[in-house]
Parts: structure tokens; C-alpha cells; sequence
């Protein structure tokens, strides 16, 4: 029994170590990601939230209300970001956003004033109280490794009510991921500031297919009164295969019910999860 109790108590300093390390490896990317400080002030031109994230946002609504097992009153959005979900949902929903980064939680606060927004790692956060129903939208890619998106989901779990549900989906899964993909977007000319356009160009290059991350490095060609500035930002984030997420889910100790959600010619995996 003592060499047992030895053993347990190895692994989990192990454990404890390995998410240490993988926490300052998180803040170091973000500190890193000039999209989530210096240059936060270009997202709210890249997309209307009344507008693009209205129609996931009514996906979302429609799974949470089919799924629940009970009531959904309240929403815990984690990683909002900038608050363009927290946005929409509010509309039905008391909704709580979570995210890591200051400057996005400024923004998320200027677009929501009568929401609640916190500050926290996604892998650790610990609140006082449970919800209906969480959603877990692109941020979910920030996690790099395995014992990271364990983490999250595990977080996730014992915030959940009993009988409340969550949905989660990568945008990129090894069976989807396309290399050197190059996508183009232009910024919303009514909400920029006047004399400011924007391209926002992000491209997706995995250099090492054994591990369990790729690099999405994005360039801002940034027109003041026609005179052009070109920025860079460059994020590593996280690429796991469709069953690698089902079994983590799964241990974690949810319900998994798979999902598609078709946003034009594209089509992504999500994952309904009830705590049951």
C-alpha cells in the first residue's frame, strides 16, 4: 500500500508538472499573439457579429435546446474573445464570458456591457457557480496537447449542472487539415474607424505532422488614407484526430453526441456533450 501511495503521488506530480509547464507555454503564445495585444483594436473589423456570428450562434441555441435536460437560463462562453458570441447569445441567454487575454476582454466588454467577463486560463479556471450550457468556440485550438484539452474539458465538465450541455469543435482535425491553406477576409467597412481598410490574410502550415500543433501565421495589409502598413502575427495551435477528441471527451465524463455545421462551401465537426 505505501509503495502504491508512493507511486500514485509520483504521477501525479508528474501530472501536476507537465501542466505547469504547458500554462507557461499558453501565456507565452499569448503574449506572443500580437491579435490578442497590440494589434486587438483590427478584430473588430474582421467579421459583424450581427451578422456572421448570428447564424452559429442560432446553431448553438438550437443544440443547447435539444440536448439540455434541462432548462438553459445561463451560458458560460469560454474563450469569447472579443465577445462577438457572447453578443448573440445574450439575446437569450444570461451569458458569462471567459478569457485569458486583457485586450480582448476589454473589447468584450465594450460590445457587452451587461454581461459578466472574466479573466482566467481555460485549462484552470475555477468559478462559484454552475451552468446550463457552455460553449467552447475557435479558442479551443489554443490547446496544444493532449493534457491540455484534458484540462479544459475536465474544467468544463464540473462547471457544467447536471443535465446541462456544451458544444465544442476544432476547426482544423488531422483528417481535415489542409496544408499551406491561405484564406483571405476584408474588414467590415462600418465598423472601422474612418479612413482605415484592412486584409486579413491567414495561412495554415504544419511543419512537424508527428506532433499535435500546426502554425496559422496571419498578415494584416493595414490602409490608413490609402498608406499602406503590413503586420505580422503568428499563433501555434493545437491539431488532434476526430478520435482523439470523442475518447477525451468521453473520459472526461460526458455523454458525446457528433454533429456537422455547414458555414458555406465548409463543414465542421461539433460535438453536443450532455453531463449526465
Amino acid at each position: 500500500m505505501h509503495l502504491g501511495r508512493q507511486i500514485d503521488k509520483e504521477a501525479t506530480q508528474k501530472r501536476e508538472s507537465r501542466i505547469r509547464r504547458n500554462t507557461s507555454n499558453i501565456m507565452n503564445n499569448i503574449q506572443r499573439n500580437r491579435l490578442y495585444q497590440d494589434l486587438s483594436w483590427l478584430w473588430p473589423m474582421w467579421g459583424d457579429p450581427a451578422t456572421e456570428y448570428r447564424f452559429y450562434c442560432d446553431y448553438v441555441t438550437s443544440q443547447f435546446r435539444s440536448y439540455a435536460r434541462r432548462k438553459v437560463h445561463s451560458v458560460l462562453n469560454v474563450g469569447c474573445g472579443g465577445g462577438k458570441n457572447v453578443f448573440n447569445l445574450k439575446r437569450k441567454f444570461e451569458v458569462t464570458g471567459l478569457d485569458i487575454s486583457l485586450s480582448m476582454l476589454t473589447l468584450a466588454r465594450e460590445l457587452n456591457p451587461q454581461c459578466i467577463f472574466v479573466q482566467s486560463d481555460m485549462r484552470t479556471f475555477t468559478l462559484k457557480k454552475q451552468y446550463d450550457a457552455i460553449l467552447i468556440d475557435d479558442a479551443v485550438a489554443y490547446m496544444t496537447t493532449e493534457e491540455a484539452l484534458q484540462s479544459l474539458f475536465s474544467r468544463a465538465y464540473e462547471h457544467l449542472s447536471p443535465g446541462g450541455v456544451m458544444v465544442v469543435g476544432p476547426d482544423n482535425t488531422t483528417e481535415t487539415f489542409q496544408q499551406n491553406k491561405t484564406t483571405v477576409w476584408h474588414s467590415e467597412p462600418h465598423l472601422a474607424p474612418p479612413g482605415i481598410e484592412v486584409i486579413y490574410i491567414v495561412n495554415s502550415y504544419d511543419p512537424d505532422p508527428s506532433d499535435t500543433c500546426y502554425e496559422s501565421t496571419m498578415i494584416f495589409l493595414i490602409r490608413k488614407d490609402g498608406k499602406l502598413r503590413v503586420e505580422r502575427d503568428s499563433h501555434v495551435v493545437g491539431l488532434f484526430s476526430l478520435d482523439c477528441w470523442r475518447a477525451l471527451l468521453s473520459d472526461a465524463g460526458f455523454e458525446v453526441n457528433e454533429k456537422e455545421y455547414r458555414e458555406g462551401s465548409e463543414c465542421f465537426t461539433q460535438f453536443v456533450c450532455v453531463k449526465v
